[in-house]
């Protein structure tokens, strides 16, 4: 096996003074000149040595494999020390190759081991208050499955995860950045943020702690911590700091990760400790540079601007008033869009240009695009004012009746119907239905709208009377297994029972219990001001 290309990691610069520029001497002069051609040689060297960020991997070839093939192994893996020496490549991936352990064999020789003694990493990823940590060795070990079918494992020596409510639900970003940037909030979910993301990081320093030997002894440490807050937690200085930002052995994962689990953490270490095959097609490499030299090659010919057809003067009149009723219409400005069609006489046939535009096509003249924001007073005021024609169909056949959402706007339509009479206008052809007054309109909606209150306030109701109920039997349940009280005993104040009850509920539940006593509370207040 042999190293593809050049490992040479060296960097190419000057490490000469320029402090000598400050003498005025001849001396310097020449060695001003001397270090201007040194320049010179440097910049026609720098683009035969390799320029921009390390690969992620390293590529070897191999006599057992053809030659289109090739083997990565993961830099990271390898110490600094390791990276400088590439002719060494191959006996250093021989060292890292141990032999797997077999608890048949050995019995529990390989599980009664010291983690300190057995070559190992540490892996941990913290991010959006999740955090897993893990600690796994580097001999595989031997695990026999039914039929005689023998498979290696990772074997973990300890791992552990927390999970805690820290990140803003739906706008993302940690508390701690929000109140940095816009203020403290003062809020119920902010302060159980604020709090979580304490506990949190007093969680994960005290098992950093309790790991030190085993983070001590690894070998890799392989970290995940985006944001400034983060990585505070891992490696801010504070009493018995474990990680330290300039340890040579910390190490980043050089591929994307998911959420932070020990599932994932554990598909990182197999992503990192297995060889990556490429496969490289010698033909294809060969045919794609020669395209592009041949690209290179030519001179480059700029390609002709197609030119833009001049509009007359009644189009470049039909874009204004396209652009101008479609802007009223979007803001219901009614009398308005009134007066702008009067003013401008703009008939009632009016389309809208360019007619191939998607929005146009789907819309082109003021009812389509009224009807289809549901905007029923704008729909009432062009059929009854401005004699808008609800017969005309747009490109994928449809009319504006056709293209409204919601009730109110097809109920606008049959009022105009209504009051316009059967004569005008062919409504069956416009897919309008049967007619109605404006008052049925109105009473319909009004008494849906009642119908909708009363079932809403009945299932206030029902629900106030479940938490009554479930607060009783709480608070029944308690005094029951509350022990006898002394002479000594203090009683607990409303904020103190209030947090106990609330101990253990997930932050949603917190929410929804406060928002119920809330209510309770201005039901209460509100019978309390009519009996008085």
């Amino acid at each position: 096996m042999k190293a593809i290309g050049d490992m040479d990691e060296s960097i190419s610069g000057s490490e000469s003074s320029s402090s000598e520029e400050e003498d005025p001497s001849q001396l310097a002069s020449l060695l001003k000149k001397q270090a201007k051609l040194s320049q010179t040689a440097d910049d026609e060297e720098a683009p035969k040595k390799r320029s921009g960020g390390k690969h992620p991997l390293f590529w070897f070839s191999s006599s057992l494999f053809p030659s289109n093939y090739s083997l990565g192994i993961y830099r990271a893996l390898f110490s600094n020390a390791e990276q400088d020496e590439p002719a060494h490549f191959v006996d250093t991936l021989k060292k890292k190759q141990l032999t797997p352990i077999d608890p048949q064999k050995n019995g529990n020789q390989g599980q009664g081991a010291s983690p300190s003694s057995t070559p190992h990493f540490f892996m941990c990823m913290i991010g959006g208050g999740h955090f897993a940590a893990m600690i796994v060795a580097l001999a595989p070990e031997i695990q026999r499955k039914q039929g005689g079918f023998v498979e290696r494992q990772a074997r973990v020596i300890a791992h552990k995860t927390f999970h805690r409510y820290t990140t803003r639900r739906k706008q993302g970003g940690s508390q701690s950045a929000s109140d940095a940037s816009r203020g403290a909030a003062h809020s119920a979910g902010s302060s159980l943020r604020r709090y979580n993301e304490a506990a949190l990081e007093k969680e994960v320093r005290d098992l950093l702690k309790d790991w030190r030997g085993e983070i001590d002894s690894a070998e890799k440490l392989f970290v995940r911590a985006t944001g400034s807050t983060n990585r505070r937690i891992l490696f801010g200085q504070y009493d018995g700091q474990v990680l330290k930002q300039n340890d040579p052995r910390l190490r980043g994962f050089p591929f994307s990760t998911r959420r932070a689990t020990q599932g994932e953490l554990m598909r990182c270490f197999k992503e990192l400790t297995r060889v990556q095959v490429s496969q490289v097609d010698q033909a294809a490499l060969a045919a794609a540079e020669a395209k592009q030299q041949g690209e290179t090659s030519k001179p480059s010919t700029p390609r002709p601007q197609p030119q833009k057809p001049k509009l007359s003067k009644e189009e470049e009149a039909a874009l204004l008033h396209t652009t101008q009723i479609q802007a009223l219409i979007r803001r219901s400005k009614i009398p308005a869009l009134m007066s702008y069609l009067s003013k401008n006489s703009i008939p009632s046939s009016f389309t809208f240009l360019p007619s191939d535009s998607q929005q146009n096509f789907r819309a082109p003249t003021a009812l389509h695009l009224a009807s289809n924001l549901n905007a029923p007073s704008v729909v009432s005021a062009l059929l009854l004012k401005a004699d808008a024609d609800p017969t005309t169909a747009n490109g994928e056949g449809k009319t504006p009746f056709e293209l409204a959402g919601d009730r109110a706007t097809r109920d606008a339509f049959r009022v105009a119907r209504h009051e316009i009479g059967e004569t005008k206008w062919d409504w069956d052809a416009a897919k309008v239905p049967s007619p109605i007054s404006k008052t049925d309109a109105e009473s319909r909606m009004e008494r849906e709208k009642k119908t909708a209150e009363e079932d809403e306030a009945k299932r206030r109701k029902t629900e106030m009377e479940r938490l009554k109920r479930e607060d009783a039997a709480k608070a029944a349940s308690q005094e029951s297994k509350r022990p006898g009280r002394t002479l000594a005993s203090v009683e607990k104040t409303a904020n103190e029972r209030r947090e106990e009850e609330m101990r253990g509920m997930t932050p949603e539940m917190r929410m929804r219990l406060e928002r119920e006593r809330r209510a309770r509370a201005a039901e209460e207040r509100f019978r309390r001001m009519q009996q008085s």
